[in-house]
């Protein structure tokens, strides 16, 4: 977490009463709100609703089966992009989904070391290299272009970029932003917020 404290404060139960709402919040929230839970990065940005709209468009591309890349290589991908963003909430959040999509204990916390120290297949370290050249460069290096491109599709290649571009930018929101950790959310002592 790179605050101990939100910069802009995530809507309140109360104001997600539905008579608290604005017809645009309640469009773009429509589908937390009848999970029954709205995380706080929703609640926070539900402070811009047009935007938080067309948020969950594009995210909901990047976490659906159009989103050509296997799950466990998603979450990989997305893991990476929140520890090398530092992005504290992200990585708690991603971490719990990560296991349910078949990554170990031990892979998650290898996301966060060097990639040669992490025992990972050839299209692992392409993926973590790819992310790592993405955040950094903002290109994927010809030689991690050429392995990615032996393993995966075209499109996938593709959705590697489109992965990391997301959660670059929700890693940017979350620690801009402030958003906290949601109840029952375990914090990640090497992303803690340091005095």
């Amino acid at each position: 977490m790179r605050l101990s404290q939100s910069r802009i404060a995530p809507l309140s139960d109360v104001e997600l009463e539905a008579d608290h709402l604005s017809d645009d919040q309640k469009a773009a929230l429509e589908p937390y709100l009848a999970s029954g839970r709205v995380f706080n990065i929703f609640r926070t940005l539900a402070r811009a609703p047009k935007a938080l709209a067309r948020f969950n468009q594009w995210g909901g591309y990047i976490l659906s089966a159009r989103n050509e890349l296997p799950s466990r290589e998603r979450e990989l991908v997305i893991l990476r992009t929140g520890w090398c963003c530092r992005s504290g909430y992200e990585w708690a959040q991603h971490r719990i989904i990560g296991l349910r999509c078949g990554l170990t204990e031990v892979e998650i916390e290898n996301v966060k070391r060097s990639i040669r120290e992490g025992g990972w297949s050839e299209l692992d370290s392409a993926l973590l290299q790819a992310v790592d050249d993405l955040v950094s460069d903002h290109f994927v290096s010809d030689s991690v272009w050429s392995v990615l491109s032996k393993h995966l599709t075209q499109k996938q290649c593709m959705d590697v970029v489109f992965t990391v571009g997301q959660y670059t930018q929700v890693s940017m929101m979350l620690n801009s932003f402030g958003v906290q950790l949601d109840e029952g959310l375990p914090a990640d002592s090497d992303l803690a917020v340091r005095g």
